[in-house]
This record gives structure tokens, C-alpha cells and sequence, in this order.
């Protein structure tokens, strides 16, 4: 009957490899799918969505980043991806969360490594506007969506932050994020990292 048992427990073990391979394939395959499909989207930078999310990974991998932050820095705005429309939001000057949007849909299929920086990235950039000097190497949109989503950090708010364990990922992410935002250079394509991402998710719990 151990026989037995051992040989249906390693069909079922085996079925469920197979499942979680073929989820892992969909949810990258999605992903990947909005990239291309969606990388028109400007949200009142010099350079698309896509563009800039990998612009922002590029730098993380530049500076020898773990690849759960490369990750991180690759997906830190697949939340626009998912808002109907963010362009409108722009023009109607309203904050439409997107770390949190975003954050909510990664978190089903990424390790913590990778969607708590998500989610922390724009409150690093509210941490890091109480440095006039960061302020002010703000670009013009950036400066207003902050308004939208709360203005400069008090006291309060950043003791707050920084107990967080994720606070240094996500300042680290934030710093690429700003840097990632220039037009017609020479860039890589959203299928280049189809591998990183697959080898981040975290699907234990289907």
C-alpha cells in the first residue's frame, strides 16, 4: 500500500508541477502581452510606461541589483497597465494609486522581494522630497502627481516609513525611477526578461 500511495502521490506532485508551469507561462505570457500591447501610454513623461519600467531595470542590473529588484524596477508601475485609462487621470489631476493597483495584482504570483518595493515607491519618493536637493531633480509631472499622492513626508509619516522592511528597496527602486525617463536611447525589449520574471514568482499557494 506505500507503493502504491508513493506512486499516486508523485502522479498527483507531478500534475501539479505541470499546473503551476502552465500558470507560470500565462501570467508571464500577460504580462509580457500588456508590454507590447500598452507601451503607448505616456502619462506626461518624455518616454512610454514601457519604456521607462525598463529603463528602470536597466539601471538596477547597471548597478549589479538582485534580480528580485531588477524585477521590482521592471514591473514598479504595471499598476497604469491596469487602470483603464491613466492618460485621463492625468488630465483630471487625480491620483489613481497605482502602487497599490499594481501591488494588489503582482502580489497573487510574485515573491514579497518583489511587490513590497512596488508598493512602497512612491511613498520613497514622498520619504525623499524632504531633501529640497531630490526635489528639485523632480521632473515637472512627477512634481505634480506628488501633490496627488500626499505631498513631502511629515515626521510622522517618515518614521513610519522607514520602520518598514522594504523601505531601502523601495528608496533604491525610486532612484532608478527617476533616472529611467530618457527618450531614444538604445533599449532592451520587455522578452529579454521573460526568464528574470519567471524565475521571481512565487505561486506556492495554488
Amino acid at each position: 500500500s506505500s507503493f502504491l500511495f508513493s506512486k499516486y502521490y508523485h502522479i498527483v506532485e507531478t500534475k501539479l508541477i505541470k499546473f503551476e508551469d502552465l500558470l507560470s507561462k500565462h501570467i508571464v505570457d500577460k504580462i509580457i502581452n500588456n508590454y507590447q500591447t500598452k507601451k503607448n501610454f505616456y502619462i506626461g513623461e518624455k518616454v512610454t510606461i514601457s519604456d521607462h519600467m525598463i529603463q528602470t531595470a536597466m539601471l538596477a542590473e547597471k548597478n549589479h541589483s538582485p534580480k528580485s529588484l531588477v524585477c521590482a524596477c521592471l514591473l514598479h508601475d504595471y499598476g497604469h497597465f491596469v487602470i483603464e485609462d491613466p492618460d485621463l487621470l492625468v488630465l483630471k489631476s487625480l491620483d489613481g494609486k497605482h502602487e497599490n493597483v499594481g501591488f494588489n495584482f503582482l502580489k497573487d504570483y510574485f515573491k514579497p522581494e518583489v511587490t513590497e518595493p512596488i508598493k512602497l515607491h512612491v511613498q520613497a519618493k514622498r520619504y525623499l522630497c524632504r531633501n529640497k536637493s531630490y526635489y528639485e531633480l523632480l521632473s515637472d509631472p512627477s512634481k505634480i502627481s506628488l501633490e496627488l499622492q500626499g505631498g513631502i513626508m511629515n515626521d510622522e509619516e517618515a518614521q513610519k516609513f522607514t520602520s518598514l522592511k522594504f523601505y531601502k528597496d523601495a528608496i533604491i527602486l525610486r532612484k532608478y525611477d527617476d533616472d529611467g525617463k530618457i527618450p531614444n536611447i538604445k533599449m532592451k525589449k520587455i522578452d529579454d526578461y521573460r526568464d528574470l520574471i519567471t524565475s521571481q514568482l512565487s505561486l506556492q499557494h495554488y
